[in-house]
């Protein structure tokens, strides 16, 4: 049986559904599976002539093997039989003969986040009834913008669970707060916090170990869990689709079953390319993960040197969801790269927390470099990749898959390898409306239109549709304007769990 245990070390082991329930560990480390089962050529192969759906049940099996196949199969068929507007669920588009794009945003919300947050709240609530949980689970989420509203989406009004976001209330695009604040269902709430992004994060990472709290919590029969992707059932998702696009390419004749490929991943929590990270541990053909930042640049600087160093000014950039100064899931990368060593991990994060930053040392930095290469784009970079893919491709961008774009084309000139490579589309271009009509049509023509404004004008002038999830936003009603302090953010928590009595 696959169990699992804390980034921080601890004799505990324990189930998948009892991992998933919890959301973190108690000692504020995440839970990681202890051994992995490696794919051979064969069974990967096996993969091409199947659905998504078919290919999330093969995958997830070998990490959620105290759930039957049944249960397994009711969760993924429920989270992408129906919610995704394209019927490959996670498509593979070819830009250029060695460059393609895995279009992850064709789900509810219109971000990748709908991967995993689709089927999340079906994974906690079949966790919940396995482990015989009776309290009800409250969700707490701290969001760069995706996340949040994906979250939202997946568990209105599911059953046993409440849910609170907190946002960073002018760090994120306008498209992604009504996408929040207008979330209808009787056990949702959202908060904009005063701070940006890692302020949310740690102060959510904080109420999962106030004593305090958990007292208030058990007399009340309630629990908290993560829809963040410190929660491992957040996370095992997305390790599925990077073997649905190697798949694809196979499927399509693009590469042949064994040959390697890059990917490309836009990322600032480190999760989205960390789930590629165990893709690879788990025997798929990967020759380089290719990890792409925008200015906030602190993964680029620690792939480089071993040195992570959140001392830094946090910029405030056209790629909002990678505004990111504090990478939860590199912790689970340093914990498979120190071969389990949790006292180590638990030493850098404490000087992380202390003195804001750590150095892993040359051994463990040249490890990660032998699977990682980083680098990152700047905005103007950033906005200048949307506009020529565009123009060469006929192709739009949305501005967080083309830091990974840009980047790409970093990396070919650094290193000169053509190696097939996919870029993972995170977003749709309509969610940052304001930059992509900025990057293709200049700021003289976007002057005083609103955001909404400029969903209709990018839609009218490259032909795309609007997706139904952004549609009409605007005349939606507010239902969630309540912003805190990063301070406040407990005792935010603690009103409407009473509210909720």
């Amino acid at each position: 049986m696959v169990l699992y245990e804390s980034t921080r070390g601890g004799n505990e082991r324990i189930t998948s559904a009892e991992a998933i329930k919890r959301g973190i560990a108690p000692d504020g480390g995440l839970y990681t599976p202890c051994s992995l089962k490696k794919l051979n050529l064969e069974e990967i192969q096996a993969l091409a002539d199947m659905t998504y759906p078919q290919r999330a049940v093969t995958i997830l099996k070998y990490f959620l093997d105290d759930f039957s196949d049944e249960e397994i199969r009711d969760c993924v068929n429920s989270a992408y039989s129906h919610k995704f507007s394209h019927e490959k669920v996670a498509p593979v588009v070819e830009l250029n003969e060695s460059l393609f794009l895995l279009e992850l945003w064709h789900g509810p919300t219109c971000a990748f986040k709908d991967m995993a947050l689709q089927i999340l709240p079906h994974l906690l609530v079949k966790s919940m009834q396995k482990t015989g949980e009776k309290s009800k689970v409250i969700i707490l989420v701290a969001t760069s913008g995706d996340t949040g509203k994906a979250a939202l989406e997946g568990f209105a009004d599911v059953e046993g669970t409440g849910i609170i976001v907190f946002y960073p209330d002018n760090g994120v695009s306008e498209v992604q707060k009504y996408q929040m604040i207008t979330q209808t269902g009787k056990n949702v709430r959202v908060f904009g916090v005063k701070g940006n992004f890692d302020d949310a994060q740690t102060g959510v990472k904080k109420i999962f170990t106030d004593n305090e709290l958990k007292s208030f919590m058990n007399e009340r029969k309630l629990k908290f869990s993560s829809a963040n992707s410190i929660n491992w059932g957040r996370l095992v998702p997305q390790i599925v689709y990077y073997f649905s696009a190697y798949a694809d390419l196979v499927e399509e004749n693009r590469i042949k079953a064994g040959d390697k490929i890059n990917f490309v991943v836009p990322t600032g929590n480190f999760g989205n390319i960390l789930a590629g990270y165990y893709a690879l541990k788990m025997g798929l053909p990967v020759n380089k993960l290719i990890c792409a930042s925008n200015d906030n640049n602190v993964l680029t600087d620690f792939i480089r040197t071993g040195c992570y160093d959140r001392r830094r000014e946090f910029i405030k950039t056209v790629s909002p969801s990678m505004d990111i100064l504090i990478s939860s899931n590199l912790e689970r990368l340093l914990y498979e790269v120190t071969s389990h060593d949790g006292k180590k991990v638990s030493q850098w994060m404490k000087e992380l927390n202390e003195n804001g930053s750590y150095d892993i040392g040359r051994k463990y930095a040249d490890e990660i470099r032998n699977i990682f290469w980083a680098g990152w784009s700047n905005q103007d970079e950033t906005l200048k990749t949307i506009e020529c893919v565009y123009n060469d491709y006929n192709y739009v961008l949305d501005t967080h898959t083309a830091v990974a774009v840009d980047v790409y084309d970093k990396y070919v000139i650094t290193t000169g390898d053509l190696t097939p490579s996919v870029v993972v589309s995170t977003a749709s271009p309509f969610k940052f409306n304001h930059s992509v009509c900025k990057a293709l049509f200049g700021e003289d023509r976007i002057a005083g239109k609103s955001e909404f404004e400029l969903l209709e004008m990018l839609s009218k002038e490259t032909g795309l549709p609007i997706p139904d999830g952004l549609a009409d936003l605007d005349k939606k009603e507010i239902l969630h304007n309540s912003v805190c302090e990063k301070e406040g953010m407990k005792d935010a928590v603690v009103r409407n769990l009473l509210e909720w009595e």
